[in-house]
């Protein structure tokens, strides 16, 4: 199944981008006035690779969804925005 064909939940994405707001100075260790959709999540915002699955990890957890990241790519990781419709997009179903 490639990317084209997954539908993004808009709520779903909408509580993503806001859980990334909050949980992203945690996983940086450092405040953060706001955090825009189009900061770039390395360079703007320095997170490491390691900071992501962090970052996947609290999102998970906050949410209380399970995401697919066997399917994530660099593309995905470029932005809050990309980062967001990625986890929208990637949500596993639990039984």
């Amino acid at each position: 199944m490639d990317d084209t064909t997954l539908e993004t939940d808009p709520a779903l994405r909408g509580r993503v981008l806001t859980s990334i707001g909050t949980l992203l100075p945690r996983v940086l260790k450092k405040e953060l006035a706001e955090v825009p959709e189009n900061a770039c999540l390395f360079d703007d915002l320095g997170l490491t690779s390691a900071g992501t699955l962090e970052l996947i990890l609290e999102l998970e957890e906050a949410l209380d969804i399970q995401v697919d990241v066997e399917q994530i790519g660099e593309d995905d990781l470029r932005s809050v925005a990309s980062l967001a419709d990625f986890v929208a997009g990637h949500t596993i179903a639990e039984d």
